[in-house]
């Protein structure tokens, strides 16, 4: 696996020029491939092994919108048998970072600095998981609305992830 990621990323490389956005150009490149959502997916969690815990497979991106789905299984679930809220955070968090990697400005840097969520109702199917920015990339504070929901479309957990965006220097 490491082979064909790392052979993609050098493809994608000499395909992406200077003023376009490589995440968007990655996704627009591997959507049409099958399976190729999977291996960009794949190519994000390992850049940050955490999300591997859930495994998160990106559906739909464009700038200012993301939205991945994980599975329900054992591994991301709770003593009753639904998903973990903290799973879904991981998740969320997953969408979040993608999107702002595909929407960022190339003259501005993010972090996180905050998230809050509630939980609002039982996750007891797979999880569609979206992140989405409504207001201007700009220096500052920037709340990114993040929403979980059942397969069913009922909403399981709703929130936001406060970004601290910089000047790059």
């Amino acid at each position: 696996m490491t082979n064909i990621i790392t052979s993609v990323l050098n493809q994608v490389k000499k395909k992406v020029t200077r003023q376009e956005n490589y995440v968007l150009a990655t996704y627009e490149w591997l959507k049409p491939v099958p399976g190729g959502l999977r291996l960009l997916s794949k190519v994000v969690s390992r850049k940050a092994p955490y999300f591997q815990t859930v495994d998160p497979i990106i559906q739909k991106l464009e700038r200012n919108y993301c939205e991945a789905i994980m599975s329900k299984n054992r591994t991301v679930e709770n003593h009753i048998g639904t998903v973990h809220v903290i799973a879904i955070c991981n998740g969320l968090e997953f969408v979040m970072g993608v999107l702002t990697e595909a929407s960022i400005p190339a003259h501005l840097r993010w972090l996180p600095k905050g998230m809050q969520v509630n939980y609002v109702a039982k996750s007891n199917s797979d999880i569609k998981l979206i992140a989405r920015v409504e207001d201007e990339w700009k220096a500052g504070d920037l709340n990114v609305t993040i929403e979980a929901y059942r397969e069913d479309g009922t909403i399981v957990v709703q929130g936001t992830i406060m970004l601290w965006v910089t000047e790059k220097k």
